[in-house]
């Protein structure tokens, strides 16, 4: 399970022009648009409780919030070259990371784990990327958006990847 912005309509059109753009000079696997997400807190394999306890999270994060900017930032990897994870970094905005931080407030109050990494706005575009050498061509990046659904999802794999299935949703004032 894990915690994340669902990104805007538009924003959401704009990011999967940008992937069909790198389709065709970075191999890998390409993510489906459905699974574009902003990642806030990953909580990885979460009881029924804790499922609770991190709806009550998500409520005390949200409370009287405002929607969040989402503004590209580049691109960038985790990982090797040749077997990479390519994501659109997002600008660290004040907002952006302040809402990442009341939402893990929130979860250690609630006493729900999740994985501490650095929060690291990102939408991850591809797995297991094949980078090439050199220069990437020109690309046409989206234009500023904001977010205004927060989402605990739960990952049910399958044969054909991912998919994420939504089980509380906050909407932020827009």
């Amino acid at each position: 399970m894990f915690i994340a912005l669902e990104l805007p309509e538009l924003f959401e059109d704009e990011v999967t022009a940008l992937a069909r753009q790198l389709r065709d000079v970075v191999g890998g696997r390409f993510m489906r648009r459905e699974t574009y997400h902003v990642t806030l807190a990953f909580l990885g394999e979460v009881d029924e409780a804790g499922v609770r306890d991190a709806m009550a999270a998500l409520d005390e994060a949200c409370a009287g919030r405002a929607a969040v900017g989402l503004a590209p930032d580049g691109l960038g990897t985790f990982g090797r070259p040749r077997d990479a994870t390519l994501w659109l970094g997002l600008r660290p905005a004040p907002e952006l990371l302040a809402l990442a931080d009341d939402v893990r407030a929130a979860l250690d109050a609630c006493g729900v784990a999740y994985d501490r990494k650095a929060f690291r706005p990102h939408i991850t575009l591809a797995r297991r990327a094949r980078m090439p050498q050199g220069e990437l061509p020109v690309l046409e990046f989206p234009e500023p958006g904001r977010a205004t659904h927060m989402t605990l999802f739960k990952s049910e794999l399958s044969s054909e990847g991912a998919t994420y299935k939504p089980l509380y949703t906050i909407e932020l004032a827009s």
